[in-house]
C-alpha cells in the first residue's frame, strides 16, 4: 500500500510513496503525531536527481526489515529540499554544528517532537562497512539514548537553537560604513584560491560558481573568469553533445562530472557565457550558449511553459550510463573517415577516463567531430529521470539567463522562451500578490520564499530590457511590496528567508552568503537598488542600502562566498546607469540590437517606443520625430539626450 507521500507534488517523495516505511510529509499530522506518542523524528531530506539519495532508498528505505526497525522507533518525516529550502537549510546548520562536518544528501537527522535535532549523518550504508555503522543499529542505538539522556538531549537541545541563533547576521555590528573594501576582500579571497592550469577555485571536486565568475568578470579578474569558462566548456561538465552543464565535476580538470543536470546552474551559466562572450568574442562560449539554451528548450521545458528542476545522474540504476561512451560502438556508428577525427576531438584515442573501461567525451584536441550522428544515437538509449516539478526561483534564474543570452545573441526565440515561462509562473503561481514555491500535475502549493520573490525580480527586469511593458514593470514593484512587506527585517535590515506568515520552525534564517544558488538577501538588494532607479520608489533603496550594512562585517569578517552581495555592493556605492530610448518601434529596436553587443553589466536599457501611454514619471522622456533620442540617468539625473548611437555608446563604456 502507497504512504502518505502518494499525494505529494514532489517527484521525489514520489519516488518512496511504495516504501515500507510509514513515511509523512514535513507537516503538522506528522509534529502532533512525535508531540503525542513523544517519539523522536527520523527526518531524512533529499532530492530527485541524488545518486546517493537512491542509494540509501535502496538499501534501506525499501528493505521490510529496516522499515520496520523504523517504523517501530520513529515518527517518519521525508523532504525533498527543493521544495522546502527553509527545512534544508536549517538542518544542514545544524548538522555542521552537531558533526562538525559539512552536510549533503541525503541528510539523515534525528530530532526531538519539538523539530530541534540532536543527532544526525548524511549517507548510512545498510551494513556496517567503510568505518560507517549499520543503519538499522545506528537508529537502535539513537532510540535508545533518546530513552536514557533525555536530561541531556534536552540541555543539548537548548545550546542547539542557540547556536542556530547566532548564525543570524548580528544587528549590533550593522550600520558599518559602505565601502569598496569590502569588494575587494572577495575578489582577493577568489584570487588566491584561483586554479591558474585548470580554471575555477581550489582542487576536486569544483563547482562552476557562476556568481563568483560574474564578479571577476565585473571587477578586471578576467582571467580567473575565462579561464575557468574555457575549462568548462571544453570538459566534461559540459555536455559536449546535448548542451547543458552538469552540477559539478569530481576531478580538478573538469573531465568527469557528478552528471546530474540543475536548472539552478544552467540559467546563470548562460547569462554569464553571454557576457563572456562580450568580453572575448569567443566562438566557443557562443557555441556552449546555443547548445545550452537548445538544451534547455528542447528537454526542460513544459508544454504548459515553465521549466523542470533536473535530470537524474543515474540511468537504468547506473550512474551516466547515458552518457559515456564505449569505444567500439562509436567506432561502429561512424565511417572510418569520421572515426579518427572524432575520436581525437573526443578524446577516444586515449585511456578510458570513466570507471577505467568507458570514455566520457570531452574536447581533447580542435576539430570536426561526427556529432550529430552521435547524439542521434544517444537519444535512442533509456533517457535519465527528469523531476518534472516546476520551482519559482530556478525558473526565475533560467528566463533571466534565457532572455540575457537571447537579447546579446539576438536569439528571439530564447527570449520567447523565456516569456513563455515567464507567462507560466505569472498564471499558475501568482495570486493575490502572493507566490506559491512549486507546481506540478496542475496542482501550486507551499508558500513562497525569498528567493522566489528576488530572483523573480531579477528575470522581470532582464525581460524589460528585452521589450518594454508598463505591466511587467508593475508586476516588478507587486513582488518587491510583497517582499518587503512579507520578508524584510524592518528593525535590522535585511530579508528573512521565510514570510511573516510562514509556519514557525526552529530558525528563521537570514542567508546572506551564496550556495548553488545566490544569495537571495544580495539579490533582493540588487533588484531593489534597480527598481528604484526606474521608479523612484525610495522604500526600494532604503531596504537595500539597509541589507547591504548589515552584511558587509561579515563580508569583511569572512569574504568567501559573498560574491551576489558583492555586486549589490557595486551598485549600491555607484549607482546603476538608466539608459531610456525612445523612438520608432524599428528605430528604437536597432539600437537596442548594437548595444546588447556591448559589455554594460551596470546599465539598465530601457527601449519605449513612441506611444507608450501611462509610463512612471521617471521613463516619461519626450519623444523625438524622426529619429531616436537616449537618455542617460543616474538616480533623478540625466545628461542632455543623446541623438546618435556612437556617441551614446561612448558615453556608457565610459561610465561603465
Amino acid at each position: 500500500m502507497p504512504n502518505r507521500l502518494a499525494g505529494e507534488t514532489s517527484p521525489y517523495l514520489q519516488q518512496h510513496a511504495a516504501n515500507p516505511v510509514d513515511w509523512y510529509p514535513w507537516g503538522e499530522e506528522a509534529l502532533a503525531r512525535a508531540r503525542g506518542e513523544d517519539k523522536p523524528i527520523l527526518l531524512s531530506i533529499g532530492y530527485s536527481a541524488c545518486h546517493w539519495c537512491h542509494v540509501m532508498a535502496h538499501e534501506s528505505f525499501e528493505d521490510e526489515g529496516v522499515a520496520a526497525v523504523m517504523n517501530r522507533l520513529f515518527v517518519n518525516i521525508k523532504v525533498d529540499r527543493e521544495e522546502r529550502p527553509d527545512l534544508d537549510q536549517i538542518y544542514q546548520s545544524a548538522h555542521q554544528m552537531l558533526a562538525q562536518r559539512a552536510g549533503g544528501w541525503p541528510l539523515t537527522m534525528f530530532l526531538s517532537p519539538d523539530g530541534t535535532p540532536f543527532f544526525g549523518g548524511t549517507y548510512f550504508p545498510n551494513e556496517r562497512r567503510h568505518g560507517m555503522p549499520a543503519f538499522p543499529d545506528l537508529c537502535e542505538r539513537v532510540a535508545a539514548l533518546w530513552q536514557e539522556k533525555r536530561a541531556e538531549i534536552a540541555a543539548q537541545d537548548a545550546e542547539v537553537r542557540a547556536a542556530l541563533g547566532r548564525t543570524l547576521p548580528q544587528p549590533e555590528k550593522a550600520g558599518a560604513a559602505l565601502s569598496a573594501e569590502a569588494i575587494e576582500a572577495m575578489r582577493a579571497n577568489l584570487r588566491a584560491s584561483f586554479d591558474t592550469r585548470f580554471g575555477g577555485f581550489g582542487g576536486a571536486p569544483k563547482f562552476p560558481h557562476p556568481t563568483d565568475l560574474e564578479l571577476c568578470l565585473r571587477r578586471g579578474e578576467r582571467e580567473i573568469a575565462l579561464t575557468t569558462l574555457t575549462r568548462m566548456c571544453e570538459g566534461g561538465i559540459f555536455d559536449q553533445l546535448g548542451g547543458g552543464f552538469c552540477r559539478y565535476s569530481v576531478d580538478a580538470q573538469w573531465a568527469i562530472p557528478h552528471f546530474e543536470k540543475m536548472l539552478y546552474d544552467n540559467g546563470p551559466l548562460l547569462a554569464l557565457l553571454a557576457d563572456a562572450w562580450l568580453v572575448e568574442r569567443s566562438s566557443l562560449y557562443e557555441r556552449c550558449a546555443t547548445e545550452t539554451a537548445g538544451w534547455v528548450m528542447r528537454e526542460m521545458q513544459s508544454p504548459e511553459g515553465g521549466y523542470y528542476s533536473s535530470l537524474d545522474a543515474d540511468s537504468e540504476g547506473e550512474e551516466g550510463k547515458f552518457y559515456v561512451w564505449d569505444r567500439e560502438e562509436v567506432r561502429r556508428l561512424l565511417s572510418p573517415e569520421e572515426y579518427p577525427a572524432t575520436a581525437a576531438h573526443y578524446g577516444l584515442d586515449q585511456p578510458p577516463n570513466f570507471e577505467n573501461r568507458y570514455w566520457h567525451l570531452r574536447i581533447a584536441r580542435p576539430g570536426e567531430a561526427a556529432k550529430e550522428k552521435l547524439f542521434a544515437a544517444r537519444e535512442q538509449r533509456v533517457r535519465p529521470g527528469r523531476d518534472e516539478k516546476i520551482l519559482v526561483s530556478w525558473n526565475a534564474l533560467a528566463i533571466r539567463g534565457m532572455a540575457h543570452a537571447g537579447r546579446v545573441f539576438g536569439r528571439e526565440d530564447w527570449i520567447a522562451s523565456a516569456r513563455r515561462a515567464f507567462g507560466f509562473l505569472r498564471e499558475k503561481l501568482w495570486h493575490d500578490d502572493r507566490l506559491l514555491a512549486t507546481y506540478k500535475d496542475g496542482r501550486a502549493h507551499l508558500n513562497a520564499y525569498l528567493d522566489d520573490y528576488a530572483f523573480l525580480i531579477a528575470a522581470t527586469l532582464e525581460l524589460l530590457q528585452a521589450r518594454y511593458s508598463n505591466d511587467d514593470l508593475a508586476f516588478a514593484c507587486r513582488l518587491a511590496d510583497t517582499l518587503l512587506a512579507q520578508f524584510e527585517d524592518a528593525e535590522h535590515g535585511g530579508f528573512f528567508f521565510t514570510g511573516r506568515d510562514h509556519e514557525r520552525l526552529i530558525l528563521r534564517p537570514k542567508p546572506g552568503q551564496d550556495n548553488a544558488t545566490p544569495s537571495g538577501n544580495a539579490v533582493a538588494a540588487l533588484v531593489l537598488e534597480r527598481l528604484a532607479a526606474l521608479t523612484g520608489e525610495t522604500r526600494y533603496s532604503k531596504a537595500a542600502r539597509r541589507t547591504l550594512e548589515l552584511f558587509t562585517p561579515a563580508m569583511l569578517e569572512y569574504p568567501a562566498g559573498f560574491a551576489a552581495m558583492a555586486l549589490a555592493l557595486e551598485e549600491q556605492l555607484e549607482p546603476p546607469t538608466t539608459l531610456i530610448l525612445r523612438g520608432s518601434e524599428t528605430a528604437i529596436g536597432a539600437w537596442t540590437s548594437d548595444l546588447a553587443r556591448e559589455y554594460l553589466p551596470a546599465t539598465l536599457l530601457l527601449a519605449i517606443p513612441d506611444g507608450t501611454a501611462a509610463l512612471p514619471p521617471l521613463l516619461d522622456k519626450p519623444v523625438r520625430q524622426g529619429g531616436v533620442n537616449g537618455w542617460v540617468c543616474r538616480g533623478v539625473t540625466c545628461l542632455e539626450p543623446i541623438a546618435e548611437l556612437a556617441t551614446l555608446t561612448r558615453i556608457l563604456k565610459e561610465k561603465e
